[in-house]
């Protein structure tokens, strides 16, 4: 065979079989949404608490705190009806003091542990590091607080902070 009729017949046949590999590929469809278009999944409206504190502006005494750290988390609706808990993180904001090397003079620091959790309330070694330290100006926060609905889907609740007076 001459070459320019392979040349020619080359692209041809590489064009002409274009359309089989492309049929070959599967379709796919998209995913169902869970809900029918235009509804939305209502997210039920819940509080988190702490004994009597609810919300991010509460103030309390260190001893009322170090009573607190001790008692479970709650969340529930304005039914009173209780949400599972799934995790949250907590952070517990300590003010401690530090000395310039340089000028010798003491000023105060903070600093924050924190970390995420699965159960409440928080352990027992949390519990006893902040019944220890605990004092004026330090904050304890209870945030990314992940809890289940009653279809046992997952959604955010409200924050908590208690700032010691």
């Amino acid at each position: 065979m001459n070459i320019k009729r392979i040349a020619f017949l080359l692209p041809v046949l590489a064009f002409g079989l274009l359309p089989v590999v492309v049929m070959a590929q599967k379709l796919v469809k998209p995913a169902k949404p869970v809900n029918a278009p235009g509804v939305k999944n209502k997210l039920p409206v819940v509080r988190t608490s702490l004994g009597k504190f609810t919300g991010v502006a509460n103030n309390c005494t260190a001893e009322q705190a170090k009573q607190l750290i001790t008692q479970p988390i709650s969340i529930k609706d304005d039914k009173n009806v209780e949400y599972k808990l799934s995790s949250y993180q907590f952070s517990y904001k300590r003010i401690g003091v530090t000395e310039d090397e340089e000028t010798g003079k003491v000023g105060p620091q903070t600093d924050i542990a924190a970390d995420r959790f699965t159960v409440t309330p928080l352990p027992e070694i949390w519990q006893s590091n902040i019944k220890e330290l605990l004092h004026t100006g330090e904050e304890l926060f209870f945030f990314d607080v992940i809890v289940f609905d009653k279809q046992g889907k997952l959604f955010f609740a409200p924050e908590l902070k208690i700032i010691i007076q």
